[in-house]
Protein backbone atom coordinates (compact mmCIF):
# COMPACT_ATOMS: atom_id res chain seq x y z
CA UNK A 1 0.00 0.00 0.00
CA UNK A 2 1.28 2.94 -0.85
CA UNK A 3 1.90 5.95 1.78
CA UNK A 4 2.45 8.62 -0.06
CA UNK A 5 -0.80 11.01 -0.77
CA UNK A 6 -1.31 13.91 -3.10
CA UNK A 7 -0.82 17.36 -2.63
CA UNK A 8 -3.46 18.94 -1.21
CA UNK A 9 -4.33 21.81 -3.44
CA UNK A 10 -6.51 24.76 -2.03
CA UNK A 11 -10.08 25.19 -3.09
CA UNK A 12 -9.99 28.29 -5.91
CA UNK A 13 -10.95 31.19 -3.97
CA UNK A 14 -14.23 32.84 -5.23
CA UNK A 15 -14.53 36.48 -5.69
CA UNK A 16 -16.60 37.65 -2.89
CA UNK A 17 -19.52 39.12 -4.44
CA UNK A 18 -20.13 35.73 -5.91
CA UNK A 19 -21.56 34.81 -2.24
CA UNK A 20 -23.64 37.63 -1.73
CA UNK A 21 -25.74 36.57 -4.57
CA UNK A 22 -29.00 35.66 -2.62
CA UNK A 23 -28.77 38.32 0.51
CA UNK A 24 -28.22 41.55 -2.76
CA UNK A 25 -31.49 39.48 -4.58
CA UNK A 26 -32.88 40.18 -1.37
CA UNK A 27 -32.54 43.66 -0.61
CA UNK A 28 -33.15 44.04 -4.30
CA UNK A 29 -36.41 42.66 -3.81
CA UNK A 30 -37.30 44.36 -0.73
CA UNK A 31 -36.09 47.83 -1.82
CA UNK A 32 -38.52 47.30 -5.38
CA UNK A 33 -41.55 46.57 -2.97
CA UNK A 34 -40.60 49.25 -0.92
CA UNK A 35 -40.81 51.29 -4.60
CA UNK A 36 -44.26 50.21 -5.36
CA UNK A 37 -45.37 50.90 -1.81
CA UNK A 38 -44.56 54.38 -2.09
CA UNK A 39 -45.74 54.84 -5.70
CA UNK A 40 -49.07 52.92 -4.83
CA UNK A 41 -50.48 54.99 -1.48
CA UNK A 42 -52.23 52.05 0.54
CA UNK A 43 -54.42 54.77 2.54
CA UNK A 44 -56.76 55.19 -0.09
CA UNK A 45 -59.52 52.21 0.04
CA UNK A 46 -58.58 49.38 -1.20
CA UNK A 47 -56.05 49.90 -2.90
CA UNK A 48 -53.95 46.97 -2.17
CA UNK A 49 -56.76 44.46 -1.35
CA UNK A 50 -58.32 44.15 1.63
CA UNK A 51 -56.67 42.44 4.94
CA UNK A 52 -58.41 38.44 5.02
CA UNK A 53 -58.09 38.58 8.39
CA UNK A 54 -59.40 41.66 9.08
CA UNK A 55 -62.60 40.67 6.47
CA UNK A 56 -63.27 37.33 7.83
CA UNK A 57 -63.09 38.20 11.96
CA UNK A 58 -63.45 41.51 12.26
CA UNK A 59 -60.42 42.04 13.97
CA UNK A 60 -57.17 44.04 13.45
CA UNK A 61 -54.26 41.50 12.87
CA UNK A 62 -50.68 42.26 14.26
CA UNK A 63 -49.59 43.09 10.86
CA UNK A 64 -52.56 45.56 10.46
CA UNK A 65 -51.65 49.01 9.33
CA UNK A 66 -48.25 47.58 8.27
CA UNK A 67 -48.45 48.94 4.64
CA UNK A 68 -49.37 51.96 5.53
CA UNK A 69 -46.82 52.61 7.76
CA UNK A 70 -44.32 51.51 5.50
CA UNK A 71 -45.37 54.44 3.28
CA UNK A 72 -45.40 56.57 6.03
CA UNK A 73 -41.34 55.54 6.19
CA UNK A 74 -41.12 56.12 2.53
CA UNK A 75 -42.45 59.78 2.92
CA UNK A 76 -40.04 60.29 5.74
CA UNK A 77 -43.03 60.61 8.29
CA UNK A 78 -41.80 58.30 11.40
CA UNK A 79 -44.47 59.17 13.84
CA UNK A 80 -47.21 58.08 11.68
CA UNK A 81 -45.80 54.70 10.64
CA UNK A 82 -45.46 53.88 14.43
CA UNK A 83 -49.38 55.11 14.90
CA UNK A 84 -50.08 52.48 11.64
CA UNK A 85 -48.78 49.71 13.51
CA UNK A 86 -46.10 50.01 16.77
CA UNK A 87 -44.35 47.08 15.67
CA UNK A 88 -43.36 48.39 12.20
CA UNK A 89 -39.83 49.97 13.00
CA UNK A 90 -38.39 47.23 15.56
CA UNK A 91 -38.97 44.46 13.11
CA UNK A 92 -38.37 46.53 10.37
CA UNK A 93 -34.58 47.85 12.06
CA UNK A 94 -34.31 43.96 12.82
CA UNK A 95 -34.97 42.91 9.56
CA UNK A 96 -31.77 45.52 8.85
CA UNK A 97 -29.63 43.91 11.44
CA UNK A 98 -30.20 40.45 10.25
CA UNK A 99 -30.05 41.82 6.52
CA UNK A 100 -26.79 43.16 6.83
CA UNK A 101 -25.76 40.22 8.65
CA UNK A 102 -26.17 37.96 6.14
CA UNK A 103 -24.26 40.12 4.02
CA UNK A 104 -21.33 40.56 6.40
CA UNK A 105 -20.86 36.94 6.26
CA UNK A 106 -21.01 36.33 2.91
CA UNK A 107 -18.33 39.31 2.28
CA UNK A 108 -15.76 37.75 4.66
CA UNK A 109 -15.79 35.04 2.91
CA UNK A 110 -17.51 32.65 5.12
CA UNK A 111 -20.06 29.69 3.77
CA UNK A 112 -23.47 31.52 4.44
CA UNK A 113 -26.86 29.33 4.62
CA UNK A 114 -29.41 29.85 1.69
CA UNK A 115 -31.53 31.99 4.21
CA UNK A 116 -29.49 32.49 7.81
CA UNK A 117 -31.35 31.12 11.11
CA UNK A 118 -33.20 34.42 12.46
CA UNK A 119 -33.88 33.46 15.97
CA UNK A 120 -33.64 30.51 18.37
CA UNK A 121 -36.43 27.65 19.03
CA UNK A 122 -37.37 29.12 22.31
CA UNK A 123 -36.92 32.90 20.58
CA UNK A 124 -39.33 32.17 18.19
CA UNK A 125 -42.41 30.49 20.87
CA UNK A 126 -41.69 33.79 22.97
CA UNK A 127 -42.18 35.98 19.42
CA UNK A 128 -45.25 33.95 18.17
CA UNK A 129 -46.95 34.11 22.24
CA UNK A 130 -46.26 37.92 22.24
CA UNK A 131 -47.85 38.46 19.24
CA UNK A 132 -51.02 36.80 20.32
CA UNK A 133 -51.10 38.88 23.44
CA UNK A 134 -50.86 42.01 20.96
CA UNK A 135 -53.13 40.70 18.85
CA UNK A 136 -55.66 40.16 21.62
CA UNK A 137 -54.68 43.35 23.37
CA UNK A 138 -55.28 45.99 20.41
CA UNK A 139 -58.61 44.74 20.33
CA UNK A 140 -59.74 44.96 23.50
CA UNK A 141 -61.14 48.56 25.11
CA UNK A 142 -57.65 49.04 26.64
CA UNK A 143 -55.55 48.91 23.52
CA UNK A 144 -57.17 50.84 21.57
CA UNK A 145 -54.38 52.96 21.18
CA UNK A 146 -52.52 50.39 19.37
CA UNK A 147 -55.14 50.38 16.67
CA UNK A 148 -54.07 50.74 13.17
CA UNK A 149 -54.60 54.48 12.20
Amino acid sequence: MDTRSAPVTAPEARPRWLSLGLPLLTGGVVAGGLALLHLRDPHREGSWGLCPFYELTGYWCPGCGGLRGLHNLTDGRILDAIHSNILLVPLLLGFLVWWGNWILTGWRGQPIPRLPKVLPRSALWITLAFLVVYTVFRNTPWGTWLAPV
